[in-house]
């Protein structure tokens, strides 16, 4: 996953207008071309400006790429019909190949021979490097006629060889991208118009690139995106928000390139700009804890007060805990929020805020933590660990029942007053108007209605899980449908346990559910063998085995429960028994937060 905001790395004043040709090499050096110039920029490492220039006298180019020893090709073929070649070592320009028109895209293959796709003559050539003598180019792809049949094409652009020399070509007319087997003259489409596991439509493909795990990255030109394939089809990865200048936004950008970090670089040729989008390397890394159980596992149905009615106020609703084993509640009488490290018995630090009534509260991977604070003041609220300060990052106009922050950095609330759940992009630095994750803002029990909703959770696919209240149930909108599937409670098949108004929920790393049922006064979870009580079995009470209207819970980093009692004024800990999973290889762990660094895994154009 990238950051969806782009920063800009080359404006007009440097790039120059529609800029077009980028290529970023293993060592994290930029190249890209300044056309009215006739230049060629490098930057080396994150240096803000170009630290060489190379002039030259080539026309209006379209694409270029770096060979490892630091040997630059550039398209000339516009107006000189060539391929130039900028030689590391000797500092001049030679012409490598003759074509008869510009060169959308160039690569120089493992044996060194250099292709270059004509997108007015509907072609692939390509020529050996090795010749010392220039002789004729050879046909790669195409038939020179344009045409959608597998062995023509219409308008390619952007190509890439892999390391079994199979070609793959960003066909940009015919809105498809074709694999050119080696020594094969007709194509399979792997993306867009007919492919027969097509899961996007493409809309002039331009650029393309090929990952370690044979995944493809596609600029998609006249939709002014990029996209990814991967397990489950394709996805969009930026430029996801439409045509437009800000920095969520491409328009017709033309190539791109991938740094060795992950990191996109892209030409964004019609707002004059190279934008760099950053992979977040935490993409799934998660601030809470998110435990793994074996199916047997049992927690002591006898809870442990770690926070009464003297430290936490009356009705205590909110409560997190951090992968580092910190605990995070509010006190609302006094307006603080209240944090326990480790096994402290009291708060070790006591925050104080000008909230009002807070239902919910998050904490992300840095320490900040946002806060309801919607019943009076209509906000979210967001303390920053670094400055110790308040700011507001959301407008709402109802208390935020349950708070969650994704791991694309998207803020969710839980608004029971409105009967929805709105979401807003926390890297937009304007506050922009709220989007709707989930429900339609009227009560109904339809599948994309909710009653009440409020505890939600967020998985790293983007699914939303709602505890939708007045429904009785637990309603599952996976990423970008309106229509909710039930989970839990009322209409599921088969029926699963009655719950009486699910306040808050959590999902572990295997997709077991773990639900707070308010009005049954339990936490009740999922496994393979169906729902069954957790804690708070033995009814309504203040015994430490009971639990009186629970708000919201949390799971500490051994698989203890943590949760809001809030009828009987307290948070209460049930810790996990270890002994109950017979294999101890299957006891609690947590999902490993490191591995979003190997999700992603580019096949580096000149490794």
């Amino acid at each position: 996953m990238w950051n969806s905001n782009g920063i800009t790395i080359g404006n007009e004043s440097i790039v120059g207008q529609y800029p077009r040709a980028i290529f970023v090499s293993t060592n994290n050096t930029v190249y890209a071309t300044n056309q009215e110039d006739k230049t060629i920029l490098i930057w080396h490492e994150e240096s803000v400006n170009p630290t060489k220039i190379i002039s030259g006298n080539f026309t209006e180019p379209y694409s270029l790429f770096v060979t490892l020893n630091g040997d630059i090709y550039i398209d000339d073929g516009e107006g000189n019909g060539r391929v130039q070649k900028w030689s590391a070592e000797s500092n001049i320009f030679v012409t490598v190949m003759n074509v008869n028109s510009s060169c959308d895209g160039l690569f120089v293959d493992i044996n060194n021979t250099l292709y270059c796709s004509m997108y007015y003559y509907h072609q692939v050539v390509e020529r050996s490097l090795n010749d010392s003598v220039m002789t004729s180019n050879r046909v790669a792809a195409g038939t020179g006629i344009r045409g959608s049949a597998s062995n023509q094409l219409d308008g390619p652009r952007g190509i890439f060889v892999d390391v079994n020399l199979d070609l793959y070509v960003a066909d940009c007319e015919n809105n498809r991208v074709q694999l050119f087997q080696s020594e094969e003259s007709n194509g399979i489409i792997v993306a867009g118009s007919g492919s027969r596991n097509s899961t996007i439509t493409l809309f002039c493909p331009s650029g393309i690139v090929l990952d370690a795990e044979k995944y493809l990255y596609i600029v998609d030109y006249s939709y002014h995106r990029i996209v990814g394939s991967g397990l489950n089809g394709f996805r969009c990865l930026v430029g996801c928000y439409g045509e437009g200048s800000q920095s969520n936004q491409l328009t017709l950008p033309l190539s791109f390139s991938f740094d060795y970090s992950g990191n996109i670089f892209v030409t964004d040729q019609y707002n004059h700009r190279i934008q760099k989008f950053f992979l977040m390397k935490d993409s799934f890394a998660v601030s809470f804890n998110q435990p793994k159980f074996c199916p047997t596992a049992m927690w002591n149905s006898n809870g442990i007060t770690i926070g009464n009615e003297s430290i936490v106020g009356q009705y205590p609703r909110a409560i997190f805990v951090s992968t580092n084993n910190t605990v995070y509640a509010t006190n609302q009488e006094d307006k603080t929020i209240l944090i326990w490290h480790e096994e402290s018995v009291n708060p070790t630090k006591i925050i104080s805020g000008n909230f009002t009534e807070p239902y919910s509260l998050f904490v992300t991977l840095n320490g900040d933590i946002y806060i309801d604070d919607g019943e009076e003041n209509g906000q979210v609220q967001r303390w920053i660990a670094e400055t110790n300060t308040f700011v507001i990052v959301m407008i709402v106009n109802s208390p935020c029942s349950g708070l969650f922050v994704d791991i694309s950095n998207t803020l969710y609330c839980s608004t029971s007053v409105n009967h929805q759940v709105v979401k807003r992009s926390l890297n937009d630095s304007v506050m922009t108007s709220n989007r709707v994750a989930a429900g339609t803002g009227i009560r109904g029990s339809a599948s994309n209605q909710l009653d009440g909703p409020r505890g939600i959770f967020v998985d790293v696919n983007l699914d939303l899980y709602v505890a939708d209240c007045g429904n009785n149930r637990v309603q599952l909108f996976q990423s970008g449908e309106s229509n909710g599937i039930t989970a839990a409670g009322s209409f599921t098949y088969p029926p699963t346990n009655f719950l009486n108004c699910p306040n808050a929920i959590v999902l572990d790393a295997e997709k077991y559910l773990y639900i707070v049922d308010s009005y049954t006064h339990r936490i009740i979870g999922s496994s393979l063998n169906g729902f069954r009580c957790l804690v708070g079995c033995y009814g309504e009470g203040l015994q430490s085995n009971q639990l009186d209207g629970p708000f919201s819970l949390s799971f500490g980093r051994s698989g203890n429960i943590f949760v809001t009692d809030q009828s009987n004024h307290r948070i209460q800990k049930f810790q996990y028994i270890e002994e109950s999973c017979e294999n101890k290889k299957q006891k609690t762990i947590i999902a490993d937060e490191s591995q979003a660094s190997d999700e992603f895994r580019t096949e580096l154009l000149n490794s």
